[in-house]
């Protein structure tokens, strides 16, 4: 099946051909306000932050991470989280309590609890010394920490998702086995956690690396349907990435708003994927979203100048001006 390439205003859209063999629906899950702006060198306004996330919400992204109730010495980008979340409470009521906020222990948790958040993630490390560097942890005690913090929001009755961060490779230690990488994943499930993300947090995944860690946590009983993939396209591969995890089964994965955000433990992370570079490879495939790429691109269009530098999503700079 096949549709038209432009739609009525004339902007251009991709060829619609539908593979059968691939998920009908995918969720794409925005991180761009929390891991994008983290990352960026200048503090963005809280006001703009708070536009964003509508903005984004407007274009019809399911889920859009707000920020990071983490101590502002760790990341000083987010230091407005509370202000951030008020706002948003204060403008999109109910709905803001289901924006998912990253809780890096038990204070963070404290945070959420006291805004009458619904939705947390926690952020954990596959290797050693990106558990030392951005936790403060060892990899064995991290998972202590973590425990308390998803046994008290489970409690609360809150969603928990689970980051498990250089999946794919770690630039201090080389190459991540595959084995090290499930076991991390299984132990933060068995948490209690009901989402895990599997970051490639330098972007060095391949198609093929893809598929053998998938494999791996499907045989380790973690199901294609309780994954998501967070790819960075560090070496281009970020959207050939997602296609191998498409065709295995994956439906849910992490993208960043014209490509906004890396990792500011990691100096070799770059961007994110964008999310429009998703989106108009999705919507090529016929897969639905709900998210309306021009509304998206005009998201990233209205951020751009608000921050000291261009946004780097292909999809983004190729749509902007149309």
């Amino acid at each position: 099946m096949t549709e038209h390439a432009t739609t009525g205003s004339g902007a251009r859209r991709p060829q619609m051909v539908r593979d059968p063999a691939l998920p009908q629906h995918v969720t794409v899950y925005e991180v761009g306000p929390r891991d994008g702006l983290q990352n960026e060198d200048a503090v963005v306004p809280a006001a703009v932050k708070v536009e964003l996330v509508e903005r984004l919400l407007d274009a019809g992204l399911p889920v859009v991470e707000a920020t990071s109730l983490v101590h502002p010495r760790w990341v000083p980008q987010l230091a407005d989280a509370e202000q951030v979340l008020g706002a948003l409470l204060d403008r999109l009521g109910d709905r803001a309590r289901d924006l998912p906020v990253l809780v890096p222990n038990e204070r963070g948790l404290d945070r959420a609890l006291d805004l009458g958040l619904r939705h947390v993630a926690v952020f954990a490390s596959a290797t050693e010394t990106f558990a030392r560097r951005n936790l403060n942890r060892s990899l064995d005690d991290q998972y202590a920490m973590f425990e308390p913090v998803v046994a008290r929001a489970r409690a609360a009755g809150m969603r928990v998702r689970a980051y498990v961060s250089m999946c794919f490779g770690d630039p201090w230690e080389g190459d991540v086995p595959v084995a090290q990488v499930v076991a991390a994943g299984r132990r933060l499930m068995d948490l209690g956690a009901e989402q895990l993300s599997l970051g490639d947090t330098i972007g060095v995944g391949t198609p093929g690396h893809v598929v053998a860690l998938l494999d791996a946590l499907n045989a380790a009983g973690l199901p294609d349907d309780v994954l998501a993939l967070h790819a960075h396209d560090t070496y281009g591969q970020a959207l050939a990435n997602v296609a191998a995890a498409l065709r295995h089964g994956v439906t849910t994965f992490d993208t960043s708003a014209g490509g906004l955000g890396g990792c500011p433990y990691a100096e070799s992370a770059t961007g994110n994927l964008a999310t429009e570079d998703l989106v108009w490879m999705l919507d090529g495939l016929g897969i639905t979203t709900g998210v309306s790429l021009p509304r998206l691109v005009e998201a990233s269009a209205w951020l751009e100048p608000r921050l000291d530098h261009e946004l780097t999503g292909r999809v983004y700079r190729a749509l902007r001006g149309a």
